[in-house]
């Protein structure tokens, strides 16, 4: 489903989406298709649902024209701690 489709059908609230298909131009990731999981009307519900999203799922609120979500580049340093076992 396009987000424009999704903004009809829920306007003013909250959703939790399943995203099927996206696209990445510098270092933004536009959401082409998304399936509609659950609406609510409850902010703290959905800031509830937010924090347990994971992989392609996101919470997001249909006020917003555009599905947008910045990449941002973490470096840092995995592996042994530098701290001699003692």
């Amino acid at each position: 489903m396009q987000w424009e489709e999704v903004r009809k059908l829920y306007p003013n609230r909250f959703v939790k989406l399943q995203i099927l298909k996206s696209h990445i131009e510098n270092q933004v990731r536009y959401m082409d298709d998304v399936a509609v999981i659950q609406a609510f009307d409850d902010e703290k519900e959905a800031t509830r649902e937010l924090v347990r999203a994971k992989d392609d799922l996101l919470v997001y609120h249909t006020g917003n024209e555009k599905i947008e979500i910045q990449i941002k580049q973490i470096f840092g340093y995995r592996g042994q701690n530098d701290q001699p076992n003692l």
